[in-house]
């Protein structure tokens, strides 16, 4: 993958830089820097592009400036672009010029690698890239590991569940903390992790055992519970291969869960 910074700022440049190298996704990436827009077009109509990490506000043409001479150049090769700026009311414009991705400086390198998803994804879409069979990728996470960075494979992770400002990865030996929300996790990894709680996910290949509250009546209808003001409280209780853990199950996920439960896991290949 190439990928070329636009920023005004050599400090931001070589903070992105090096949160790219920090990456699993992006640690081979080819990258390139361009001061302004007028050195950036110069690049881009020399090198092909996969990923424009763009500024907004420079001195001469701006970001959208630069996003928008290219969307109107058949000529040039359009990569994905994610803005970067620390001004969030050009948000807006941003999408309005096809920018697969909007961060607000200072960037966190969690979000970054949401960001790099998100290009990857649009590049395949374009034909830009080509898909990675199945089984054959290992997908990693970058954590904080007692003051160093440590890649996580996802596979290791049973569960991640909300912790007041952080998110807990739950490995077989461990627990990390990571500023990466639910959300971002769900999205990015709908394959790995399923929703069973507003405040947890769970790797689907985990689970062992769904076990049914003591409060609960033979025949109530889950839509009916659903209904309840108390509809996404703990009632019922997931069991995880390994590990003593267990895990609330809001009575709207119970029926996803055991659905799941029921599916035969996928041939290994």
């Amino acid at each position: 993958m190439n990928v070329l910074i636009v920023d005004d700022e050599p400090l931001a440049r070589s903070r992105l830089r090096r949160l790219l190298a920090e990456l699993p996704e992006t640690t081979q990436a080819v990258v390139d820097e361009a001061a302004d827009a007028a050195e950036a077009w110069a690049l881009l109509r020399r090198l092909r592009v996969d990923v424009l990490l763009l500024d907004i506000q420079m001195p001469g043409q701006t970001g959208m400036d630069l996003a928008r001479r290219l969307a109107g150049d058949p000529g040039v090769h359009h990569p994905a672009i994610v803005f970067v700026t620390a001004h969030e009311e050009h948000a807006l414009d941003a999408f309005g010029v096809s920018a697969v991705d909007y961060l607000t400086k200072p960037v966190r390198r969690e979000r970054l690698a949401l960001a790099m998803g998100k290009a990857t994804l649009w590049l395949r879409a374009q034909g830009a890239v080509a898909s990675t069979p199945t089984g054959v990728e290992t997908v990693y996470l970058t954590v904080q590991d007692r003051g160093a960075l440590k890649r996580l494979p996802l596979a290791d992770i049973l569960y991640c569940r909300a912790d007041t400002k952080y998110t807990t990865l739950r490995t077989l030996h461990q627990h990390y903390l990571v500023d990466t929300s639910l959300v971002d996790l769900e999205q990015r990894y709908a394959e790995h992790f399923v929703r069973i709680h507003r405040s947890a996910l769970v790797a689907a290949q985990a689970i062992r055992s769904l076990e049914r509250p003591a409060s609960a009546v033979e025949g109530l209808a889950l839509e009916q519970e659903s209904a309840s003001a108390d509809a996404d409280s703990g009632a019922w209780t997931l069991h995880l291969h390994g590990v003593p853990d267990t895990l609330p199950v809001s009575r709207r996920r119970v029926a996803a869960v055991q659905a799941l439960m029921r599916t035969p896991p996928s041939p290994q290949k």
